[in-house]
């Protein structure tokens, strides 16, 4: 099975200096102007039904709710200037939630709330998350909602990626790539995209035999493939050799 991990390589535009990647500002850390509970009341999910079910009603409610923890997040974080901050939180989240051990934990219905509550208030201390970042993952819990973490985690990046105009390229590989070959895998997607950032995921998946592909546009619409799998699938279809029998 293939292994996702996250690349820290982003590349951004040379006319953008250093603190003003995103923004024509600098993103100055500022207190926490609102908080976490009080935005997301206003979104009213806290009922049950919005749980992940086994029809395509339930899956799209689920959508809904994580999109809207989503949205909520990434506005607070905009609206203290604190965007940055957040998505390396979010990362930081992504990482963690994707242990089995600690999933099963926190979505575990024999545990008590207050156990949770405990263990995140560490997880909290560990991670250095900031303060709506820890409301948030409280709220979860006490919601009993931790279970849409994976989907919140991805509606986030959603918004991150249309706040920031950051396009976000999937590079999948045998090996993990050297990062100047990602930078540059990175300036060929900006060029095909046009955006304003691109940003670079790896995964490693040793059916590729060797090359690399490249997935971006949205929910990965477009296909670069430069795999030697694609190759030898080429090379197998143009030699058709399903009407010769051998002799025994």
């Amino acid at each position: 099975m293939a292994a996702l991990q996250q690349s820290p390589i982003a590349f951004h535009q040379a006319k953008s200096p250093p603190s003003n990647r995103i923004f024509n500002k600098t993103l100055t850390p500022k207190p926490v102007l609102l908080s976490f509970s009080s935005s997301i009341s206003s979104l009213k999910l806290a009922g049950k039904t919005n749980r992940r079910g086994g029809n395509a009603a339930g899956a799209t409610m689920v959508g809904t709710a994580a999109g809207s923890y989503a949205s909520a997040i990434a506005e607070i974080a905009k609206s203290n200037g604190t965007l940055e901050a957040t998505s390396t939180d979010i990362e930081k989240i992504e990482k963690l939630f994707s242990e089995k051990q600690t999933y099963d934990f926190f979505t575990n219905p024999t545990i008590s709330i207050e156990k949770k509550r405990e263990i995140i208030d560490q997880i909290n201390q560990s991670l250095d998350l900031q303060a709506h970042m820890a409301n948030f993952l409280n709220v979860l819990i006490d919601s009993k909602r931790i279970e849409l973490i994976t989907d919140i985690v991805k509606e986030f990046e959603v918004f991150y990626n249309k706040m920031t105009d950051t396009e976000l390229a999937i590079v999948t590989s045998v090996v993990q790539l050297e990062s100047q070959h990602l930078a540059q895998i990175a300036k060929g997607v900006q060029r095909l995209t046009g955006s304003k950032n691109v940003r670079i995921k790896t995964v490693i998946d040793p059916s590729l035999v060797a090359g690399f592909t490249i997935r971006y546009g949205s929910s990965g619409s477009k296909l670069v493939d430069m795999s030697v799998k694609k190759q030898l699938e080429e090379i197998a279809t143009q030699l058709d050799f399903s009407d010769i029998s051998l002799a025994v």
